[in-house]
C-alpha cells in the first residue's frame, strides 16, 4: 500500500512539474533556475544523510549515492546555464 501511494505522489509531482514548467515565460527561466538550484542543494543534503545512515542497508546507500550524484550534476549544470544566460546581457568591449 505504501509503495502505491509513493508511486501516485511521484506521478502526480511529475505531471504537475511538467505542466508548471511548460507555462513559464522565457524571461523567467533564469530566476527559476536559481530557485531550482537551491532546491537541488537541499536534495544534496538529504542524499548525504540518506547515504550516511547505516540502517538503510546497501540499497539505501546506493540510492542515496545516486541521488547525490544526480543532484550535484543538476546544481552544476544549472549554475552553468544561468551563468551563460547572464553573460548574454553583459556589454562586449570593442
Amino acid at each position: 500500500m505504501d509503495l502505491v501511494l509513493l508511486f501516485f505522489i511521484f506521478v502526480l509531482a511529475a505531471f504537475l512539474g511538467l505542466e508548471l514548467i511548460s507555462k513559464v515565460p522565457s524571461q523567467l527561466h533564469t530566476p527559476l533556475m536559481s530557485g531550482s538550484n537551491a532546491i537541488s542543494g537541499i536534495t544534496i543534503v538529504g542524499a548525504l544523510v540518506a547515504t550516511g545512515v547505516n540502517e538503510t542497508g546497501t540499497v539505501g546507500m546506493v540510492l542515496g549515492f545516486l541521488a547525490l550524484v544526480f543532484a550535484t550534476v543538476n546544481v552544476v549544470g544549472g549554475y552553468l546555464v544561468t551563468d551563460r544566460m547572464l553573460q548574454m546581457f553583459k556589454k562586449k568591449d570593442r
